[in-house]
């Protein structure tokens, strides 16, 4: 039967490159691979989605959340509106709706994820869906639906389409055994939260499935980012985007963490252009499938003082959330990020005062704040 499922695919698809794998062919024999869920399907091949030539088709799930709609606007830039599809299974406002195209997706949906590649002749995956880490504290279940079996959908529609997928990490993806000023890429993991446990999955998935299958997957660990354009999602880090806009709207602001609680941080924009590098880079020029990506590190106390030299009335009191705190206290203090510095030219544009800067001119009124620079 297998040699008869080889030639059927042959028939069907000569003069097509297979790029990653050949379903219904047993992995022994030497030259072809399948993924999980191809091996059910007898004899059928899937061609590149893309040539060299094309600009990609790219689909962003989770699109809704903190990075999604900046990434969607700053991919459209590169490669043209009708390139990039935002998703998520909530309804979009407005601006964004009628920004670009925008379909409903649900990442449990296998079904539905499958078809909308295919309808779509998706190239990139960009897997922004996730229940962050105070959250996922709260809702385990929920995170892990979500985070890993939500990701096992993806991995498997993405190594059997042959497309290049983009899953980010976390600082969260360590945990208090781990070396934390600096965090160096190859440690001793071990995290104490569900969310840093399905990262450290999905990092070790998207090595095995690049391995094993061919997937050109690609990850960056994420500090925690900060952006005025979109509300925090339950995170840890959630207080460095909440105290700007209580700055500005009432000048006072309870934290949540200690002020002394160092964790590394970065601009949105540094972000979502690492994003769009590490998507861009060729294969050849990565090293690593996964890689530290670093801009600053600051405490509350310290970004407090940043924020008063412009708006010197800023008052800061402090009620430790212990749930957030223990997951602070178990995360890394800075990454150690060489290699993206090295391997595809990796260099962040924004540091403290140039974050605060741009935060305020952002979300400030007519920009009234913009001469105080």
């Amino acid at each position: 039967m297998l040699v008869v499922g080889f030639l059927r695919g042959a028939v069907r698809h000569a003069g097509c490159r297979p790029l990653c794998s050949a379903e219904g062919l047993s992995p022994a024999i030497r030259g072809f691979s399948s993924s999980p869920r191809q091996a059910s399907t007898e004899g059928r091949t899937h061609p590149s989605s893309c040539t060299e030539t094309d600009r990609p088709k790219i689909l962003i799930t989770g699109g809704l959340g903190q990075l999604g709609v900046g990434l969607a606007k700053l991919l459209r830039r590169q490669f043209g509106k009708n390139n990039v599809i935002l998703s998520d299974i909530r309804k979009p406002p407005n601006h964004v709706y009628h920004n670009g195209p925008f379909i409903f997706s649900d990442i449990l949906d296998y079904k539905n994820l499958r078809e909308i590649v295919v309808n779509n002749n998706i190239s990139w995956l960009v897997h922004y869906s996730a229940v962050l880490s105070a959250v996922g504290e709260t809702n385990v279940s929920l995170a892990k639906e979500v985070n890993i079996t939500g990701l096992h959908n993806i991995l498997d529609i993405a190594a059997e389409h042959g497309l290049r997928v983009f899953v980010p990490s976390t600082i969260g993806a360590f945990g208090p055994s781990s070396p934390r000023d600096p965090t160096p890429e190859l440690c001793v993991q071990r995290p104490r939260t569900i969310y840093g446990v399905s990262k450290v999955h999905a990092e070790l998935m998207g090595e095995y499935y690049h391995h094993r299958y061919g997937l050109d997957f690609r990850c960056l660990r994420y500090p925690g980012i900060i952006s005025a354009d979109s509300q925090p999602g339950g995170g840890t880090t959630d207080y460095a985007v909440q105290i700007f806009h209580a700055a500005v709207k009432t000048g006072c602001f309870e934290c949540n963490l200690r002020s002394d609680t160092r964790l590394p941080m970065m601009y949105i924009d540094d972000c979502l252009r690492a994003t769009l590098e590490i998507l861009e880079a060729p294969e050849d020029t990565l090293a690593s499938r996964t890689y530290n990506i670093n801009a600053m590190s600051f405490t509350p106390h310290d970004l407090t003082q940043e924020i008063q030299k412009v708006l010197p009335d800023l008052k800061v009191t402090y009620n430790v959330d212990p749930i957030r705190q223990a997951i602070a206290d178990s995360w890394p203090m800075a990454f150690e990020d060489s290699a993206a510095r090295r391997d595809w030219g990796w260099k962040h544009e924004y540091d403290l005062p140039e974050l605060v800067q741009a935060m305020l001119t952002h979300i400030t009124p007519g920009n009234r704040l913009a001469q105080a620079y």
